[in-house]
């Protein structure tokens, strides 16, 4: 089936559109930016990317269009463990530089990015005293 009829058969209702405060948002496992809209939809593009957290670093996975019938091998998964930036730069590489798909470049690298902060470990923040004539009152 073309991805327009995909598109036109899922947009109104699916199991993954998410409606709230006039909002429409999807939450489909390969949707990117997580809005309900034609370029974005994992379901209905046969190229399609999902940045996903791994336990050491980012998984991308894409989709192969060649092999849509057999949705087992359908899928290319890689797994990229290095710094930030070169995370970025692989990402980049293997979206836009191959010709896959330039424009889910901007949301895939925000994506990216959002997966590696959340995992960084959290620092403790330090209260530093307080200080003042109230403060000390307090203190008493």
């Amino acid at each position: 089936m073309s991805s327009a009829l995909v598109w036109e058969l899922i947009k109104n209702n699916n199991s993954f559109l998410v409606k709230r405060a006039g909002l429409q948002l999807s939450s489909e496992p390969a949707n990117l930016t997580n809005l309900h809209s034609f370029k974005y939809s994992g379901l209905a593009n046969d190229k399609t990317v999902a940045i996903q957290a791994a336990p050491r670093g980012v998984k991308v996975t894409t989709k192969k269009v060649k092999k849509a019938s057999s949705p087992a091998k359908s899928a290319n998964s890689v797994v990229i463990s290095k710094s930030r930036r070169h995370t970025a730069k692989s990402v980049a590489n293997l979206i836009a530089r191959s010709k896959y798909r330039a424009d889910l470049l901007p949301a895939a690298l925000a994506r990216t990015s959002a997966v590696i902060s959340s995992q960084q470990p959290v620092k403790a923040k330090t209260l530093r005293p307080a200080k003042g004539i109230r403060a000390q009152k307090k203190a008493l």
